[in-house]
């Protein structure tokens, strides 16, 4: 059975449940499986999560609860090591912030494609990286949840060449270091700002400009208050499918073997539609009046390249990696 919940309902449900609580179910007999993501229930990692929910349904009571309505952004990394979660799509911006190693799968320009963020999760470095999550915060990676490559949207009809040409934007990061210095290798002005508070903050002038890739753009209308994208193609966007460690030593190899065979092809599917839909939404936002264009990517690259090598982020990237992942 799969539940779609939203904080309204969670509240409104509360009643039903104490008084259905003592009256055996067969979904109440099976382990639930609380799961919490930011993005809204019209994004297509929603419709992932449903075709994995279906998956194992058999086996789990799945409720997914979306836009952020159980636990905001940036927060559900702890509550599924305090027990508080099951299962959650999780930055990995997040997990840099007590993995330092992890920053190296936050910085700019770092993978190409889907393709090679896919390459490097099955490699051996990928399965290093993912034990070190299992390992110091009891938290086992399903794989990586690709939803598009991010772009700069903004609202000022401002011609954007060079990393030059964003000095004093005000560009719309996620809280974090890891998400402020991306902002600041772009050579804009990073700033902090909810998800849900974007739309708002682009109409009021709050911020200059958001960075997303194209699907989320539409999802939350970002379009309807930018005048122009600038086609970066700065970051390849993914966050991670992740279960509770307690949670999965709780299944046994079978059940494993099917839980994960399940997150494969959900995330396969996901990772499809993104790719088809970012190639529609440039003739869709363009139909719209939005400028799309694309700046001198290579100065961007090299910019914000020299930036990560500089900084005290890079001290703590695993010896060589970076090179072996240039050569997936």
């Amino acid at each position: 059975m799969t539940v779609s919940i939203t904080r309204r309902h969670f509240l409104a449900g509360t009643g039903l449940l104490a008084t259905t609580a003592a009256f055996p179910a067969l979904a109440q007999d099976k382990p639930k499986l609380r799961f919490s993501a930011v993005f809204s229930e019209q994004d297509i990692r929603a419709e992932m999560m449903k075709m994995f929910a279906d998956a194992i349904k058999d086996d789990f009571a799945f409720e997914g609860y979306y836009g952020g309505n159980l636990f905001k952004q940036g927060t559900e990394l702890v509550a599924l090591q305090r027990g508080n979660l099951e299962m959650g799509n999780i930055a990995p911006q997040d997990i840099s912030k007590q993995i330092p190693a992890w920053s190296l799968l936050t910085a700019g320009y770092l993978f190409r494609d889907a393709a090679h963020l896919k390459s490097f999760f099955a490699s051996e470095m990928g399965a290093q990286m993912k034990q070190m999550t299992e390992d110091q915060l009891g938290v086992k990676v399903l794989g990586p949840t690709y939803f598009g490559v991010r772009q700069v949207g903004l609202k000022p009809d401002k011609e954007i060449k060079t990393p030059a040409d964003m000095a004093g934007i005000k560009l719309r990061m996620p809280g974090g270091d890891a998400w402020q210095f991306l902002g600041s290798a772009l050579g804009a002005n990073p700033t902090p700002m909810a998800y849900a508070e974007v739309y708002t903050g682009l109409q009021t002038g709050a911020i200059d400009g958001q960075d997303n890739p194209l699907p989320n753009v539409e999802n939350m209308k970002f379009y309807e208050v930018m005048s122009q994208i600038v086609l970066t193609a700065h970051l390849v966007g993914f966050d991670l499918l992740t279960v509770a460690k307690k949670t999965w030593d709780k299944m046994g190899p079978d059940k494993q073997a099917k839980f994960q065979a399940a997150a494969d092809k959900a995330i396969d599917f996901s990772t499809s539609k993104h790719l088809a839909r970012e190639k529609d939404l440039v003739e869709v936002f363009k139909s719209k009046g939005l400028k799309l264009y694309e700046p001198d990517v290579a100065a961007f690259r090299k910019f914000a390249q020299e930036k990560y090598l500089a900084s005290d982020l890079a001290k703590d990237w695993p010896q060589g990696m970076i090179e072996k992942i240039n050569t997936l």
